[in-house]
C-alpha cells in the first residue's frame, strides 16, 4: 500500500485534442445536432429547486447535533452542492438563457453558487473556456495537476488523501498553473456570498453556514459523483484522454458523465448530450467508457499506473480571447 505509483511524468503529446476534428465531422454528416445546441429552460427551476432545498436543510442543521450536520452533510448536502457546480458547469455555456444573455446566465450562476458558501461561479466560468479551448495545454488548462501534485501524491494513502482535498487543488492551482486578475463578476460574486452567508448566520447561526461549507468539502472531495473529477481526463487506457459514463448518477449531475458528447459540443446542455450519442452512435459506442465513478475512486487509488500524472499534457499555441 507504500509503494509509488508507476508514472514519473504526463503523457506528452503532440497532436491536437481530437475533439475538434470530430465536431467537424459530425457536423458535416448530421446537421441536425446543431438543432441541439439551445438553451435548456429547465435548468433555472432545477436550480432554484436545489437551492431552496439547501436553504431549508439550514434551516433544520440549527437543531443538530454535530455527528448528525456532517453525516448529513455528507449524505444529502454534498450530493446537492456537487449538483449545483455542475449545475454551474453547464452555466458557464450559457446553457440556461443562451449565449445572447451571457449577463442572465452569469447572475444564475451566482444565484446557483450560494449554497456553496465559497464565492466559485465567476472564477471557474474564467478557467473553464480554457479548458474546453486548451484540453491538456501546458500552463493553460488547470484541470491537469501540477507536477508537485504528481511527485507527491504518488501512493495509495496519498493519491486518498489527495482525493480528499480536491476542492482545495482546484481552487488554487489556477493561482500556479495560470493566474489572471481578477475581474468584476468575480468580486460581485465575492460580494454576494459574503453577504448571503452573513444572512444565514444573522437567521440561523453558525451551523447552518458550517453545514453548507461541509456540504462542499465533503460532496466535492472523497464522495462517490466526485469519481467524475477523475473519471473524465484521467488516462486509464493509453491514446485515450476523454471518457463517458452513462450511469444513473447522470440525474443529479445534469449529465456530466457523456463527457466525451460534452466536449465535441460545449454549447449543447448538460440535457440534450444523450441525443447526441443517439444521433451518432458510432463515434461513441465503440469508444472506452466507465461504469461506475465508485470504482474509477477505487483503481485510481490502488493501481499503480494511475495517479496525478496519469494525464494528456499538450503545448498549445495561445488563440485570441473572444471572451
Amino acid at each position: 500500500m507504500g509503494n509509488r505509483a508507476g508514472r514519473t511524468d504526463f503523457e506528452w503529446v503532440y497532436t491536437d485534442q481530437p475533439h475538434t476534428q470530430r465536431r467537424k465531422e459530425m457536423l458535416a454528416k448530421y446537421p441536425a445536432i446543431k438543432a441541439l445546441m439551445r438553451p435548456d429552460p429547465r435548468l433555472k427551476w432545477a436550480v432554484l429547486g436545489l437551492v431552496l432545498a439547501q436553504l431549508l436543510a439550514c434551516r433544520l442543521a440549527q437543531n443538530l447535533a454535530w455527528r448528525w450536520l456532517l453525516f448529513w452533510a455528507y449524505a444529502f448536502g454534498g450530493c446537492v452542492n456537487h449538483s449545483l457546480t455542475l449545475a454551474i458547469h453547464d452555466i458557464s455555456h450559457n446553457a440556461a438563457f443562451g449565449s445572447g444573455r451571457a449577463a442572465h446566465n452569469r447572475w444564475l450562476a451566482v444565484f446557483a453558487n450560494l449554497p456553496v458558501g465559497v464565492p466559485y461561479a465567476a472564477s471557474f466560468k474564467k478557467y473553464h473556456v480554457d479548458h474546453h479551448r486548451y484540453l491538456g495545454g501546458h500552463g493553460l488548462d488547470v484541470d491537469v495537476p501540477t507536477r508537485l501534485e504528481g511527485w507527491l501524491f504518488c501512493t495509495p494513502a496519498r493519491k486518498l488523501l489527495w482525493l480528499a482535498l480536491q476542492p482545495f487543488f482546484y481552487s488554487l492551482r489556477p493561482l500556479c498553473v495560470h493566474p489572471k486578475a481578477v475581474t468584476r463578476m468575480e468580486v460581485l460574486n465575492a460580494l454576494v456570498q459574503l453577504a448571503a452567508d452573513a444572512a444565514i448566520f444573522a437567521l440561523w447561526g453558525l451551523k447552518p453556514v458550517a453545514y453548507l461549507l461541509a456540504s462542499s468539502l465533503l460532496g466535492l472531495g472523497l464522495h462517490p459523483i466526485s469519481g467524475h473529477f477523475v473519471a473524465e481526463h484521467y488516462m486509464f487506457l493509453k491514446g485515450h484522454e476523454t471518457y463517458s459514463y452513462y450511469g444513473p448518477l447522470n440525474w443529479i449531475t445534469f449529465n456530466v458523465g457523456y463527457h466525451v458528447e460534452h466536449h465535441d459540443f460545449p454549447s449543447i446542455p448538460g440535457c440534450n448530450l444523450p441525443l447526441v450519442r443517439k444521433i451518432a452512435p458510432e463515434y461513441y459506442d465503440h469508444l472506452p467508457q466507465h461504469h461506475s465513478w465508485v470504482k474509477v475512486l477505487w483503481d485510481f487509488v490502488l493501481e499503480d499506473s494511475l495517479g496525478p500524472f496519469a494525464r494528456v499534457k499538450r503545448v498549445c499555441k495561445l488563440a485570441e480571447d473572444r471572451l
